[in-house]
């Protein structure tokens, strides 16, 4: 049963190909197993010149399919995984690049399919209120390009996206922080923006911490706590607008250009 279920399958994919090549006037070609590699990859590249490339990435597979373990299966898998992610289908590439790095984990193109896998995740990273599952993974995977691959173009390629991605964690700190402070929930917003300034090193969110944090320890009743984060902040970013901020609330209870007093704080800004 399972065979016939595979040879009505060849011959599904054979059929819709072969309408596929003609109704756009290309080669009559057959994706069979009586089809040479090189027939299918002229036919891939086909479809890779008019941009269908979700069509050109399952006629790579066919070669992987049809000669494993060739040079033509190796060099079939990579451009699939590339040809998936420009048709937008991250899940797609990211089976076919983790596919080549199972088969070929020190070939040519490992480097390339590392980084394909990290920007499966790397390309649905989404604005900060929302999960940041994605995010996390891309840092992960980013970070074995990077440490595993670090001669290669995609390393230099995958640095800055990893700040990227490791600045976007450190929003979702922020924002969860925010959370918690605006339902007064001092010690878990502490929690948060102390995460941002110890765990996510030099990132732009570190003047908005500390000045949260001396909002956070003085609701608390710590104002030593609160004078040593504004200490911090008057010495590291004295020119920002969350240093005059943190400054005039341990001078006189009120932030900078705020009638609020004390526990009025500045959550109106966001």
């Amino acid at each position: 049963m399972v065979q016939v279920q595979v040879l009505k399958r060849i011959v599904i994919v054979s059929v819709l190909l072969t309408l596929a090549a003609c109704g756009r006037g290309g080669p009559r070609i057959t994706v069979d197993d009586s089809s040479s590699a090189q027939q299918i990859l002229s036919l891939a590249q086909s479809e890779i010149d008019r941009r269908d490339y979700s069509d050109a990435a399952d006629l790579y597979l066919e070669v992987e399919r049809l000669f494993p373990y060739t040079v033509e299966a190796e060099f079939s898998v990579i451009e699939a995984a590339k040809a998936y992610r420009e048709a937008g289908d991250a899940v797609q590439s990211r089976a076919a690049a983790n596919r080549y790095l199972d088969f070929y984990p020190v070939s040519q193109y490992a480097a390339l399919a590392q980084y394909l896998v990290a920007l499966s995740y790397y390309d649905k990273i989404v604005d900060v209120q929302r999960d940041q599952q994605n995010t996390f993974r891309a840092l992960q995977e980013l970070r074995i390009v990077i440490e595993q691959f670090p001669e290669t173009e995609y390393a230099e390629l995958a640095l800055p996206q990893f700040t990227i991605a490791l600045n976007q964690l450190a929003g979702k700190e922020m924002d969860v922080g925010r959370f918690y402070l605006k339902r007064g929930q001092f010690s878990a917003a502490l929690g948060r923006f102390s995460a941002v300034i110890d765990e996510y090193g030099d990132n732009p969110h570190l003047p908005e911490a500390y000045h949260r944090l001396v909002e956070a320890y003085l609701s608390l009743g710590l104002v030593n706590e609160a004078a040593r984060s504004a200490a911090i902040l008057a010495q590291q970013f004295p020119e920002t607008s969350w240093n005059l901020a943190s400054q005039s609330l341990m001078a006189t209870g009120q932030q900078e250009n705020s009638g609020a007093g004390l526990f009025g704080l500045v959550f109106q800004r966001n």
